[in-house]
């Protein structure tokens, strides 16, 4: 077992800060016309980046006007191109379906060339990796909520990913704007790709606002930048090994029998500690990864991503972005300690077989706070900084919430953000076995307006 130290020392931190925005839209803005024009609005700088880029890529501006560049990551930068050719993509990458069909018709409605989104992998990028991202690409083609793969084109070392371009808001733009009827709807179409995804058995591993492309105007998202994606492998039981946490979650019992935190008399890492590193993935985007990736739980499953909802849900009912700020692993268990209390994250440590400690009083005597509470605080600090216009559909939340945090059960829209609150939570599980399904998130009681009339809402235990 492993004692984990909550205190000042800091841990290398070396997961991705992958921040790839490529834009797109449902339509996918095949009839956009092209402003001859903007170029000139374009720095100088990315000019010259796309020309190179133009010059290295052998027959690249036969097929392809470079516009903007529109994202830039770790281990890719995305730009916005206009076709020069019509029926130049491979059409064999493209599943046949009615969703892909619309971009092998370039002839309706006489549409001017098609606006496209091309990602440039890094040479420094595996081609393993490079693969895996085009071929979980591939699979994933058929769900309008899903960024499809329209074609890939490679030239020596240089591969490009040719992807619809979506137009979208800058979630910056509207997060602090959408009321509660909003919300829902942004959530629902979040749910509904990773449905889809995880229907295929795949972990996206990153998912965040500048991953979900969404037009709060028309109320659809896209999910995108699948770099980091993988297979689930937790579904094959002989894959549940190294991590203690199937086999605790399974035997209750076997998990209170291992000694607590308080047993272990080290307060950091021997210098010369024998033991073999605990090794497991910890890729994603800080603040958004949940707690079984901050222990290296070699058993991480696509519950990883519905963590990731509950934090954009957060975000959005608090009006806080980034809610999570920290700059490395600890820094990142102490935030999740103040939330839910010293006690359960302890107890998630021990799901994992590990130990926790700290010596931040505030934090050992720390129990966590109600969601709601939080949500009411956020907004109320707000309102007193006078951020929000007198009009603002967040001073809605005010309405929802007594001055202690506690839902107001007799009014409509205090019945909205209680089951905005019990999505959330189930989202929060921090046992990962225990979390809610993005099947069953979609079924809860807050999306039902959007489901219609259902016959039996998940039951919360």
């Amino acid at each position: 077992d492993e004692t984990i130290q909550l205190d000042d020392q800091k841990g290398n931190d070396e997961e991705k800060e992958n921040d790839n925005e490529t834009v797109d839209e449902e339509e996918h803005d095949e009839e956009e016309e092209v402003d001859q024009n903007s170029a000139q609005d374009v720095p100088y700088e990315i000019r010259h980046e796309m020309q190179l880029l133009t010059k290295s890529f052998k027959d690249l501006d036969k097929k392809y006007k470079l516009l903007d560049k529109i994202g830039e990551g770790t281990f890719s930068t995305v730009y916005k191109a206009e076709t020069l050719t019509q029926n130049n993509w491979n059409n064999s990458l493209i599943k046949d379906s009615n969703q892909n069909k619309k971009h092998q018709n370039n002839n309706k409605k006489n549409r001017k060339n098609r606006i496209v989104a091309l990602k440039r992998i890094y040479v420094t990028s595996s081609p393993h990796r490079i693969y895996n991202e085009l071929n979980l690409l591939y699979k994933l083609t058929g769900c309008r909520k899903v960024a499809p793969l329209i074609d890939a084109i490679r030239y020596q070392d240089q591969v490009i990913a040719v992807l619809p371009y979506y137009r979208h808001s800058d979630f910056r733009d509207f997060y602090r704007d959408l009321p509660i009827d909003g919300i829902k709807i942004y959530m629902y179409e979040l749910l509904s790709a990773l449905s889809f995804v995880h229907s295929h058995h795949i972990i996206h591993r990153d998912v965040k606002p500048t991953n979900f492309l969404y037009d709060p105007f028309k109320g659809r998202g896209v999910l995108v930048d699948f770099g980091l994606a993988e297979k689930d492998l937790i579904l094959d039981k002989k894959n549940t090994s190294g991590c203690s946490c199937y086999a605790n979650h399974l035997n209750p019992e076997r998990q209170k029998q291992q000694p607590a935190s308080s047993s272990f008399p080290i307060k950091s890492y021997p210098k010369d500690d024998q033991r073999p590193a605990r090794r497991a993935n910890r890729a994603g985007t800080r603040g958004f990864r949940a707690p079984e990736v901050l222990f290296k739980c070699s058993n991480q499953s696509t519950k990883i991503d519905i963590w990731s909802c509950g934090v954009m849900l957060l975000t959005l009912l608090t009006r806080r972005f980034p809610f999570f700020h920290s700059p490395d692993d600890i820094d990142a268990m102490v935030e999740l300690t103040t939330i839910f209390g010293y006690n359960e994250i302890k107890k998630c440590a021990r799901l994992h077989g590990l130990g926790l400690d700290t010596t931040i009083p505030t934090i050992k005597d720390n129990a966590g706070f109600p969601l709601g509470q939080i949500i009411q605080w956020a907004v109320q600090l707000d309102k007193k900084a006078e951020t929000f216009a007198d009009d603002s559909p967040a001073l809605e939340t005010l309405e929802a919430f007594n001055e202690d945090g506690e839902i107001n059960m007799d009014k409509p829209i205090g019945l909205k953000f209680k089951d905005a609150i019990d999505l959330m939570e189930r989202c929060f599980d921090l046992n990962p076995h225990k979390r809610i399904t993005a099947d069953d998130a979609l079924r809860m009681p807050f999306f039902k307006e959007l489901n219609g009339d259902m016959d039996e809402d998940v039951k919360l235990d």
